[in-house]
């Protein structure tokens, strides 16, 4: 996902500090979510291959992949999902909507 490890006196406000035994060892700074949708396109393109030249169904199974982690709720996730995977926005809700219909019908 990106995160970086800095020491526990290197910390900031929003980095989680861990402790062990009540002593702060460690701090992990967490990366800005847009920052982290690049990360989780980079890894499900090392996975499955060149995401744009994937099949219809493999292409709903990377979108539902990154509507279980969150994707689309960063500033301009559907945008840039469509252009990772070379189709457009109207595609990519389509592939939401059928897969909230779906699991509707559970």
């Amino acid at each position: 996902m990106g995160a970086e490890m800095v020491a526990p006196d290197q910390a900031r406000g929003d980095d989680v500090v861990l402790s062990w035994e009540g002593e702060e060892v460690l701090a992990v700074r967490l990366p800005h979510l847009a920052d982290s949708l690049d990360h989780i396109l980079a890894d499900l393109q090392r996975r499955h291959g060149t995401l744009s030249e994937l099949d219809r169904k493999d292409k709903q199974s990377v979108v539902r992949i990154l509507e279980e982690r969150g994707a689309f709720s960063v500033r301009h996730g559907v945008e840039t999902v469509a252009s990772a995977l070379g189709v457009s926005r109207f595609t990519v809700y389509n592939y939401l909507n059928r897969e909230n219909a779906a699991k509707a019908a559970e």
